[in-house]
């Protein structure tokens, strides 16, 4: 084995954020649609509300001043109160022999609820969650922020996530390999970018 780390995305890498749109993201998504204060098509907001943080939705569908302002004191305080689940692949990934590193961009009381509901804490060596309210950080200081305390080489380590703008933009930044995990296929037409949709199949890129 090459590496020696794995740094992991949370949201729609290790469970789907879908599974919680009936309850948790409800009232977000009621706000969004009742307010009309956004360009766009609804439902497009609805499916990147689920996929990507909130400021970047609200900046693509230019979201209201007063929307962005009550959505995120929404959303701030927002907690997930019910069991939910991994995919059925994370046990692949527990069961890689390397040190592990979650790193998550969201509202910390929401994601640290995530955390806690999915029982995935003690899986990690750290947890590592930006929160746009409290950091100016971006996922690419962090992982820098983790070779450096940790003295890894950029080969050691490949980060693994979902999504193309977010950690796999911030690990080719920094020369680190990465791959996409695209569960759905939904990322078909991208190329140059490794692609897995299981993660029995991420032994081959370690």
């Amino acid at each position: 084995m090459i590496k020696k780390a794995l740094i992991i995305d949370l949201d729609n890498t290790i469970f789907p954020v879908s599974s919680l749109s009936g309850d948790l993201f409800l009232p977000i998504l009621t706000l969004i649609e009742k307010s009309g204060e956004f360009e766009g098509d609804f439902n497009k907001v609805r499916n990147d509300i689920l996929r990507r943080p909130f400021q970047r939705v609200a900046s693509d569908y230019n979201f209201s001043e007063k929307l962005i302002a009550e959505g995120t004191v929404l959303l701030s305080n927002a907690v997930c109160t019910r069991r939910i689940s991994t995919y059925d692949d994370y046990e692949e990934l527990k069961n890689i022999k390397c040190k592990k590193y979650l790193v998550t961009s969201g509202f910390i009381k929401m994601q640290q609820s995530k955390i806690a509901q999915l029982g995935i804490e003690n899986d990690f060596e750290e947890i590592h969650i930006i929160d746009p309210l409290t950091s100016q950080n971006t996922k690419k200081d962090v992982f820098s922020d983790i070779l450096e305390r940790h003295h890894l080489k950029k080969s050691e380590v490949l980060v693994v996530g979902d999504d193309i703008d977010s950690e796999i933009k911030a690990a080719g930044e920094l020369g680190i390999d990465a791959v996409l995990y695209d569960r759905n296929g939904t990322n078909l037409k991208i190329n140059g970018i490794i692609k897995i949709s299981d993660f029995g199949d991420l032994s081959i890129y370690l």
